[in-house]
């Protein structure tokens, strides 16, 4: 097979999108190299990670927007990289982020795949500003029309294409994505050593990782960590207006002295900080899957998460839930786990367990099965 990816995210975004492209690419390169693959991005990126993301998958060829096309990248990723599509003879064109291009359908010999790891947008529309949903909406409705099969990342995610879409439940697989493998391997005691000088961390914290915005909800364990005693939080994130809000109520609860915000991290020191975490709490109101979940899980960390969207898939049953008002139980939930060996060190047993079920190789066969049942 001829697969071409939209490379969009995957060579500019460095966080779920972004790590989800290089990710699942890589793995298609390296265990199916008898077909041939190409990536067509708006622009080119001399980024380490990308860089090295380029060198861990040498099939892959890249096409980038040049000449006048360069001028006008939203136009030539959304209409006219069909015609190269074409040219290129490609059997199977993968949108990963949601995004097919809007005249794919005239091009009946190319196969269609899109990822669709949310609709968040639909069902808070309040989170998100009226021009951007209403883009969103558009693209995603017409990528799930114009698509030959679509991939959700969770049950969740597919309930959700069927209710807002309409879209048959037939034309949708569940195909889980995984983490990186970098989070199940021990990180050096050297790096460990680093990263607690490096960013001044306690013996015993609970870590959060996750864009500081409304929706992770994280003002609900900072709340919550007011009946926890004798333990810092650490939260991992880029900063949103949210941060105000964040940083009010931090103020108003005396909490200052007990809470960590660390807005930028490098991708290599994350795998040493979470292993040396007592617990990860990922309180967000709703998500599409949850893969910081599946990084604390296979960094050997219990994990506390909220009820009502994906996450109970993500972390399996033997993490905790709570609802996300739920301050209360939010607090007690931590309080158990952080006081209760036995129940602390099950958790890690039973979480490493699920988290296997997320693999490399059931990931790539469930894409190619995919692809393989549009073409034959």
């Amino acid at each position: 097979m001829r697969i071409a990816f939209d490379g969009k995210r995957a060579i500019q975004n460095f966080t779920g999108l972004g790590n989800y492209s290089r990710l699942l690419i890589s793995l298609l390169c390296q265990k199916a190299p008898q077909n041939e693959f190409f990536l067509f991005a708006p622009q080119r990126n001399s980024h380490a990670r990308i860089m090295q993301f380029l060198k861990d998958s040498p099939l892959l060829k890249c096409y980038y927007a040049d000449g006048i096309y360069s001028c006008i990248k939203p136009l030539w990723r959304s209409w006219f990289v069909s015609k190269q599509l074409k040219e290129k003879n490609i059997d199977i064109y993968h949108g990963l982020s949601g995004e097919l291009p809007l005249n794919l359908s005239r091009y009946p010999q190319i196969k269609s795949v899109v990822t669709i790891h949310d609709l968040i947008f639909e069902r808070f529309p309040q989170y998100y500003h009226a021009i951007d949903r209403n883009i969103y909406s558009y693209k995603f409705f017409k990528a799930c029309q114009t698509a030959d099969r679509i991939i959700a990342i969770s049950q969740c995610t597919k309930r959700d294409i069927m209710r807002f879409y309409n879209i048959p439940e037939q034309k949708i697989n569940v195909v889980y994505q995984g983490c990186d493998p970098v989070f199940s391997i021990p990180a050096t005691e050297e790096l460990k050593q680093e990263v607690r000088k490096t960013y001044n961390l306690n013996d015993r914290y609970i870590l959060n990782v996750g864009t500081i915005e409304e929706r992770k909800n994280i003002l609900l364990a900072v709340k919550a960590l007011k009946g926890v005693k004798d333990i810092k939080l650490v939260i991992i994130g880029r900063s949103t207006p949210y941060i105000k809000q964040l940083s009010q109520t931090i103020e108003e609860l005396k909490l200052g002295d007990r809470i960590q915000i660390l807005p930028s991290v490098p991708f290599h020191h994350l795998p040493a900080i979470y292993q040396q975490a007592s617990l990860f709490v990922y309180p967000s109101r709703y998500e599409g899957f949850g893969i910081p979940i599946l990084e604390a899980l296979n960094s050997g960390i219990p994990v506390i998460a909220c009820s009502g969207s994906c996450l109970e898939e993500a972390g399996g049953p033997h993490s905790v839930y709570v609802t996300p008002d739920d301050v209360k139980g939010l607090s007690e939930a931590m309080n158990s786990i952080l006081s209760d060996s036995n129940m602390h060190s099950n958790m890690i047993t039973q979480g490493k367990e699920w988290a296997r079920q997320f693999s490399e190789e059931k990931q790539v066969n469930g894409i190619l099965d995919v692809y393989n049942s549009i073409l034959n």
